[in-house]
């Protein structure tokens, strides 16, 4: 493996710095990518001095177009071959949608969608060329709720990386190529924070928040086996059946217990 890498983007904290730490304890060398360089230079020193890996970065803000070419084009130019391709940035608006700006609107599709399909439809072709590749696309159990009245467009967004994630396995599982789409639930993050959320987050019951670390755990495992999803824990398998099973009308009581203010009426 030693000119084959893992490429994670948010991997400054949460599930992504939990990835990155998962696959160097299994070998993978690394390449980190978020927006604060500073905090990526900590965490890959910090990384090496743990794990017998080579660790390179690259600070890129993924709501800006060029990114995901840059990206590619800094691997390429590095000869890294990206095995293992790791979309999990990502970031929440917390305005209802009638106040979010276009502007605003563009970046986090960006971000949480148009990035992901760039960057893998980039890392393919020599993936293809070599018969082998592990995507995972980092989604959420919001995938299969309905979309809430804070962050509108997340839940449906991750649907439809969902479903991206499928077509990549329809089309390319043949090659020796797998997408993983994994979707936890509540985890302990910088997310809400960053995503202005934390009230709703501290009012969610104590139950159905994990750790991101176990979510990596979980999320590398089904990668590496190829599955083409992943839930996280048992709890939230359960949650999931429950939400494709049951009609709206019965979800629309259990929201405010299970993801309290996130459904408020404006």
């Amino acid at each position: 493996m030693k000119n084959s890498y893992a490429l994670i983007t948010g991997a400054s904290s949460g599930i992504g710095l939990e990835i990155a730490k998962n696959l160097a304890k299994r070998g993978y060398n690394l390449i980190l990518t978020a927006r604060r360089h500073d905090l990526l230079e900590k965490i890959a020193k910090e990384i090496k001095e743990n794990n017998n890996v080579n660790v390179d970065l690259i600070s890129k803000d993924l709501s800006n177009s060029n990114s995901p070419q840059e990206i590619f084009d800094f691997c390429n130019a590095k000869n890294y071959k990206v095995n293992f391709l790791v979309n999990n940035a990502g970031y929440g608006i917390n305005t209802s949608f009638h106040e979010t700006s276009v502007e605003a609107e563009e970046a986090f599709i960006r971000v949480l969608g148009t990035s992901v399909i760039i960057l893998t439809k980039l890392f393919l072709p020599k993936m293809i060329e070599n018969n082998e590749g592990k995507i995972m696309i980092v989604s959420s159990v919001a995938s299969f709720a309905p979309p809430s009245s804070i962050q509108p467009l997340y839940g449906p967004i991750k649907t439809f990386m969902n479903r991206f994630s499928d077509s990549i396995n329809i089309n390319y599982k043949h090659k020796g190529i797998s997408s993983t789409s994994v979707c936890p639930g509540f985890t302990i993050t910088g997310f809400h924070t960053a995503s202005g959320v934390q009230e709703q987050m501290n009012r969610v019951p104590r139950f159905l928040v994990f750790t991101a670390k176990r979510i990596a755990e979980e999320g590398v495992e089904a990668t590496l086996a190829g599955k083409s999803i992943c839930i996280p824990t048992k709890t939230y398998k359960i949650l999931v059946f429950l939400l494709n099973l049951l009609p709206q009308f019965l979800l629309s009581y259990a929201e405010d217990f299970f993801a309290p203010g996130r459904y408020k009426k404006y």
